[in-house]
């Protein structure tokens, strides 16, 4: 069987690429297929996440164990094998900046039944992938930006007219009730 993922980036609007790979291949053979569409240095700190349909990560596979917490279970990617976690539509992200929390979003989009593959191999590559490292003050200076022109938006959309005029309100027809009284 063959899984057919869609990589897109939330910083690169016209970034995507799609990587077709054996059901039975580990998460280390999807990385090193990532890394290489995209030209990333193969030797950086990365982890996968499962993530539910609202893209909220759930489940970690790392690169290396970090022996953070004894108590908690590690998947590591070159022993996990993708189909024991991936279904159709299976969302993921693939964070390849620790220190900003940078990631592409991945989506199963495909399954071929009936045929195997020995290689991954890249379908669709498109765009310019964002850069690998980021320098911090760089990033925290972007997403400032993006936070005040997010904000700089909803301040004017959001909260409408400055004017209001009384008159277009028409009360007609309310219940004199108060809410209080009514619940």
């Amino acid at each position: 069987m063959i899984f057919n993922f869609r990589i897109v980036s939330d910083e690169v609007d016209n970034f995507k690429r799609e990587i077709k790979i054996d059901a039975d291949a580990t998460f280390l053979d999807l990385r090193n297929a990532i890394c290489d569409s995209v030209g990333y240095d193969k030797n950086q700190m990365c982890s996968f996440f499962l993530c539910d349909n609202n893209w909220e990560k759930e489940k970690e596979i790392t690169l290396e164990d970090m022996d953070t917490d004894s108590d908690q279970d590690v998947w590591l990617m070159e022993e996990t094998i993708l189909s024991d976690y991936i279904d159709d539509g299976q969302r993921l992200m693939f964070v390849f900046d620790y220190m900003t929390d940078r990631a592409f979003f991945i989506e199963m989009k495909e399954t071929i039944t009936g045929k195997t593959l020995k290689d991954p191999v890249c379908t669709c590559s498109m765009g310019t992938p964002p850069p690998q490292n980021m320098d911090f003050e760089e990033f925290e200076a972007k997403a400032e930006a993006k936070a005040a022109l997010a904000t700089e938006d909803l301040d004017e959309d959001f909260y409408g007219s400055d004017e209001f005029n009384e008159d277009e309100f028409d009360a007609e027809g309310f219940d004199e009730m108060s809410f209080d009284e009514k619940y």
